[in-house]
């Protein structure tokens, strides 16, 4: 009964205490606290176990730190009335200013003095906003954009926003994390304003303010960002230097891949050319303008350069095959022959001697049939092969092409009396006899003469295939002394027309990517009808034309060919000639972008039943090699169709390649591709799995990627014929001149598995000659200048041969195999060698090893790893990359591959061996 009349007895006193003590001793100070634990408990984050820990174990500085900030936070905060309370207030603020700045130099760690200001920054913007207009204000306004950086609320952009209001003193001052911070804020608020038509001079002024401090504290990459980021790279121009030159380049061409803009995509190189330009580093000034596909750019290029510059940049464009168009020094022949490749006969048999690799070899050397001899093999062996001796006989006569291409000498058809050609029958009389055209590949002064005696043949298919391997041999080699056009150009109007169209077809070899302007408008043009002859002839000539300007986007050439397209009938367009026809459009608009539009409006309109083929072949070779995401969603729509006739499926296998052909030369995009290749094979129709292995192929080519070999390898066993017949072609594409021991070894195992299916085996040896193309020294990789630019001749050359396999039973493995030595158009030697200023080949120490990207990093990073160091010449494997060893030479560009041209350097260190 007492417990309730006690309890609040108990209270009350305990109430009158505290109360005492309120009135008596701590009324205003309590007051405070309150007000001080209310607004921290706003302000700060709820404390862990950790924070507890820390602010038992402060450390006596740290602890004296805080209370100073503390009472320089009070200090500001007091009303300034009087000059001396003003004076007072700008003296604490000067101080804080020091501490806050003292701190943000390095970024370490999160600094002091901004971690015990972090209590006061709400009641310190409170303050701010209740000041008058004074230097004062200014000074805190710096003091709290500062703080922002690490205490405002995510996209609240207040550092930006007290900047703008804050004092004109320099930015760089606060260190670089505030900038980078700064710089991030500027971006977002740029656009938000653009958007809504604001002004922006003075996130100009700021963005002024900020790229000479980046490029002079080399952050080059952070200043490009920010430009972009505002739409005004151009302003780099004017801080690039010969110093930094080429970290920004480096980086900006790194960055153009995800440019989604083609206006954007095209001022970025400009920017990146001109930069080049300006510091006077032509040969990348010049690659630059190739990647832009400038003729009149690269020509005035050539015009501003001297002497072994522009011997060097006549190289490149060489070994690129660019059209470009006719020179202001017409008169240079040297400059000429240069860029027509004359001398690449001569280097690459200075490569052959150095790797001792001149000998010829049998294509027995590369079956290698003994190897192959297992129980099944010697089973297979004593009964009666089905194998026709005339298929086996064609199969060799490619191997000996490619593995003694540009060698100039091999043991089946170059001896005297040899009588190889005869062994053939009929159409495989062609192929034998343009086999010649591989062999003496580049050298046209001995070539032409050995060629030569055939075209006086009796026999059609004999002549014909001469006439064929007169384009091949030329093929890369075609400057102004090129003998294939006053050769070829009599037989373009022959009777007969099988000579006609190997006529034809070897001027799109040899002239294939150079733009000749000789050969369209009399020439071939007037063939490219369906007036008085077959579809077929008019298809081939069409894809010469398209070989020859491919992408150059001729207006004259694409009409002539559009009409084709319009005039056939269905019959016609069903021939399986008329994809020739489509690809030679296509390879007009070979990365021309969105030129390619009105073309694929017009064929869209037409309901013949190849205008989705058409459209698509167009589409993905205009766009090849850029990675264009809504290009790629789009081709995977078309291929998750189900279409069961399939007459009007094909348009579906050219989706499949075109994946590949977009995402071509880009890791992260050869990645993802891979990966919804996977999932074509499991989930797609028979006719799209068709075209898989195809497109693994150009994914890979000449780079014989381990995951990639291992799916070929799989479905080179499939049960679908066509699917395992591409597997094995698609090998030979992976593994081309790379002599891969591994494609090699599975190559064999499928020439004992495929021992009594003529078809597939001849394929495996197809495969096999690729492999050891030019024994291992030559090239089909498309992608040149450490994957800066694709070759569009190489592109062209391997689309056609891919294109022909979607309908392998009417071409390779029917009469139109010799579409195969188009290939011969991406051909060349994988090699570094080095040329004196005589252009004789000269031994330097070079690195070669694994190329890293350095776009970006800081510093001076390696370019390469995992080097080996050799003498020149070198080979050069996909991905590989190679720099000089020694400072004896200097390099005339800075990109080693191919021929490049050294001179001594007066300021060497090193010594000569």
């Amino acid at each position: 009964s007492s417990w309730p009349l006690r309890a609040p007895d108990h209270h009350e006193r305990e109430l009158v205490m505290d109360g005492k003590k309120k009135l008596a001793v701590v009324d205003p100070v309590q007051a405070e606290e309150e007000k001080k634990k209310e607004s921290k408990e706003i302000e700060m984050l709820p404390k862990t176990h950790e924070d507890e820990e820390e602010e038992d174990e402060m450390s006596e500085e740290d602890r004296k730190l805080k209370e100073t900030l503390d009472l320089l936070v009070k200090e500001v905060m007091k009303e300034a009335g009087d000059p001396k309370q003003v004076g007072l207030q700008k003296s604490a603020l000067d101080k804080l200013r020091d501490q806050v700045r003292s701190s943000t130099s390095s970024m370490t760690s999160v600094p002091k003095p901004l971690k015990f200001l972090r209590p006061h920054y709400k009641e310190l913007k409170e303050n701010f906003e209740v000041m008058k207009d004074t230097a004062n204000k200014k000074l805190l306004a710096d003091i709290l954009s500062v703080l922002a950086m690490t205490m405002a609320d995510t996209d609240s952009q207040e550092s930006l926003k007290f900047k703008l209001l804050g004092s004109d003193e320099p930015l760089g001052s606060w260190g670089h994390e505030y900038i980078r911070n700064l710089s991030g804020e500027i971006g977002t608020e740029y656009n938000e304003r653009v958007e809504n038509e604001k002004k922006v001079e003075d996130l100009v002024k700021l963005v002024d303010e900020i790229v000479p401090f980046n490029m002079k504290h080399n952050a080059e990459a952070d200043a490009c960002d920010l430009l972009m980021e505002v739409s005004l790279l151009d302003k780099i121009q004017a801080h690039v230097n010969k110093d930094n030159h080429a970290r920004v380049c480096r980086y900006l061409l790194s960055c153009a891949d995800y440019v989604s803009e083609p206006i954007e995509y095209t001022k970025l190189l400009e920017i990146v050319c001109e930069a080049y330009r300006k510091c006077d580093q032509l040969p990348d000034s010049l690659r630059v303008a190739m990647k832009l596909s400038r003729p009149s750019l690269v020509t005035e290029l050539f015009a501003e350069s001297k002497g072994l510059v522009t011997k060097q940049m006549a190289f490149i464009v060489g070994t690129v095959k660019f059209p470009i168009g006719d020179l202001e020094d017409e008169d240079d022949e040297e400059l000429l022959e240069l860029i027509g490749n004359e001398p690449l006969t001569e280097l690459y048999g200075t490569l052959a001697s150095e790797l001792d690799v001149q000998e010829a070899k049998t294509p027995e050397d590369i079956y290698k049939s003994h190897l192959a001899d297992s129980v099944s093999n010697r089973l297979q062996a004593s009964r009666p092969a089905k194998v026709d001796s005339a298929r086996k006989n064609l199969a060799s006569s490619f191997v000996n092409g490619f593995v003694n291409a540009g060698f100039s000498k091999d043991k089946l058809i170059t001896p005297k009396g040899s009588e190889w050609i005869f062994k053939n029958k009929d159409h495989g009389m062609i192929s034998a006899a343009a086999s010649l055209g591989m062999v003496y590949l580049w050298n046209t002064q001995v070539g032409g003469n050995e060629i030569d005696k055939y075209t006086l043949s009796k026999q059609v298919p004999i002549k014909a295939g001469a006439l064929l391997a007169i384009g091949i041999c030329c093929a890369g080699a075609s400057g102004a002394m090129s003998m294939a056009l006053p050769l070829l150009q009599d037989y373009v109007e022959d009777s007969n027309d099988t000579i006609k169209m190997m006529a034809i077809l070897g001027l799109g070899i040899a002239y294939c990517g150079t733009g000749n302007q000789d050969l369209s408008e009399d020439l071939l043009l007037p063939v490219v009808t369906l007036e008085g002859q077959s579809m077929e002839m008019a298809s081939i000539a069409s894809l010469a034309l398209g070989m020859v300007f491919a992408g150059t986007a001729n207006e004259d050439v694409s009409a002539a060919i559009l009409d084709v397209f319009l005039y056939a009938s269905d019959t016609q367009c069903n021939d399986s000639a008329a994809m020739y026809m489509c690809l030679g459009l296509g390879l007009l608009y070979l990365g021309q972008g969105d030129a390619c539009e009105p073309i694929i409006e017009t064929a869209e309109a037409t309901e013949k039943p190849i205008s989705k083929y058409l459209c698509l072949t167009v589409e993905t070779c205009a766009y090849a090699g850029t990675g264009n995401v809504l290009l790629v969603q789009k081709l995977l729509k078309a291929i998750s169709e189900h279409i069961e006739d399939e007459k009007t499926n094909k348009h579906q296998a050219v989706a499949v390649l075109g994946l590949s052909l977009v995402a071509m030369g880009e890791d992260l995009g050869k990645e993802m591709i891979v990966r919804s290749m996977d999932h074509i094979l499991q989930y797609a129709e028979v006719n799209v799995k068709r075209a898989v292995p195809l497109a693994f192929g150009l994914l890979s080519v000449s780079n014989p990627d381990v995951s990639i070999i291992d799916t070929l390898s799989k479905l080179s066993h499939d049960s679908d014929q066509q699917v395992s017949q591409n597997a094995v072609l698609a090998l030979g594409i992976v593994g081309a001149g790379t002599n891969n021991s591994r494609i090699a070894g599975l190559l064999r195992q499928l020439s004992t598995y495929y021992a009594r299916e003529s078809n597939h085996l001849f394929l495996v040896r197809i495969a096999q000659g690729l492999l050891h193309l030019g024994k291992g020294l030559l090239t089909l990789d498309p992608m040149l200048s450490d994957g800066l630019l694709m070759s569009h001749s190489a592109v062209a050359g391997l689309l056609v041969l891919l294109h022909s396999s979607f309908d392998m039973k009417n071409t390779l493995l029917g009469k139109r195999h010799y579409m195969l030595y188009c290939l011969a158009c991406g051909m060349r030697p994988r090699m570094l060698m080095t040329v004196d200023e005589k252009l004789q080949p000269i031994p330097v120490k070079v690195r070669v090893g694994q190329a890293v990207d350095t776009a970006g990093r800081a510093g001076k990073p390696k370019t390469i790893t995992g080097f080996q160091t050799h003498k020149t010449p070198v080979l050069l494997a996909h991905g590989e990359r190679a720099e000089l060893a020694t400072d004896i030479y200097l390099p005339m560009t800075n990109v080693l591959e191919g021929v490049v041209i050294v001179k001594k350097n007066p300021d060497a260190v090193d010594e000569e061996d």
